[in-house]
């Protein structure tokens, strides 16, 4: 395998955010492996040291990596890395060439331990507020992007952790992960979308069971109930990911992000109303330079070459 080069770069500017998306005013911008080969990483630049925006290339163009990695904190969220996630997805949601989104840790044995509890303890009731009101709109903006996004989990994914990848749209494990929401235990409540994402995921009965005790799921068990799309051995979900990225990769971006709006809009309205929602996101596919280009390498018994036209 050929060794990976990086290209670094200094940051000069800050993202222009979503106007739906609120801030944190503090501290925060203030505006609004066994399937592995050649490839090069480019990493972007980041507000933070602990969060790496990796856009992959040769055959796997369009494939971008969001690598967690402060390993002195197993990758608890502080309001650096709060930051430079929020940037690396405005970054993102800009990027027209990215098709599929992989969040994963560089740190051994955990994905994302959740919130750093030694900067909570220093903060005000105000501050705190504020903190977690702009990590939950960080994940609604991870959930709102137009791309798949997918998890990738091996060991600790609590709290924040387990949210942050409860906003995304695929999760894959490894056998020695836990999951767990363990807020209750620290006289709170999973406050970045945790009681909304995981009851719709798993259902009311078992989220409330997770909530409720704070217990840690194992990687098959939270596989056997929804929790997760693949559970592989330890070590293995990384290149399960990449996999998974790259086949969703190679159909077409227009008909993948119309059905990612299909299925996330339409699962929240009543069935006629929903079937209309499938019709607009259908007809949207119909005038494209793709589905032509799928016709006609069906019929010419070759892989179709998609351009997102």
């Amino acid at each position: 395998m050929a060794a990976l080069t990086v290209l670094t770069k200094s940051l000069g500017y800050h993202c222009a955010k979503r106007s739906k998306i609120s801030t944190f005013s503090q501290n925060f911008p203030s505006h609004n492996s066994r399937f592995q080969t050649l490839r090069t990483l480019i990493l972007e630049p980041s507000l933070s040291e602990s969060v790496k925006l990796n856009r992959l290339s040769d055959y796997n163009s369009g494939i971008v990596e969001v690598n967690l990695d402060r390993p002195e904190a197993k990758n608890a969220i502080g309001k650096d890395m709060l930051s430079g996630l929020r940037h690396a997805f405005e970054a993102i949601d800009r990027d027209s060439s990215a098709r599929v989104v992989m969040i994963s840790s560089s740190v051994p044995k955990v994905f994302c331990a959740g919130a750093d509890l030694k900067e909570r303890k220093k903060m005000t009731a105000a501050e705190v507020h504020s903190f977690v009101n702009y990590l939950r709109s960080t994940f609604s903006l991870i959930e709102e992007l137009q791309i798949p996004t997918i998890a990738v989990i091996e060991g600790a994914a609590l709290g924040g952790g387990l949210e942050m990848a409860l906003s995304c749209d695929l999760r894959i494990c490894g056998e020695n992960a836990l999951l767990g929401l363990p807020e209750t235990g620290l006289a709170i409540i999973p406050g970045a979308g945790g009681t909304q994402r995981l009851p719709r995921l798993v259902g009311k009965s078992i989220a409330k069971d997770i909530i409720f005790t704070g217990r840690r799921i194992g990687g098959r068990d939270a596989m056997s109930m929804g929790l997760v799309n693949y559970c592989v051995p330890a070590g293995e979900a990384h290149p399960k990911a990449l996999e998974i990225a790259r086949e969703i990769n190679q159909k077409g971006p227009i008909a993948i992000r119309m059905a990612k709006r299909a299925i996330n809009e339409g699962i929240e309205r009543e069935m006629v109303s929903a079937l209309d929602l499938e019709e607009e996101c259908y007809e949207q596919t119909l005038n494209t330079k793709d589905r032509l280009e799928g016709l006609a390498a069906f019929a010419e018994r070759r892989k179709p070459i998609y351009t997102g036209e």
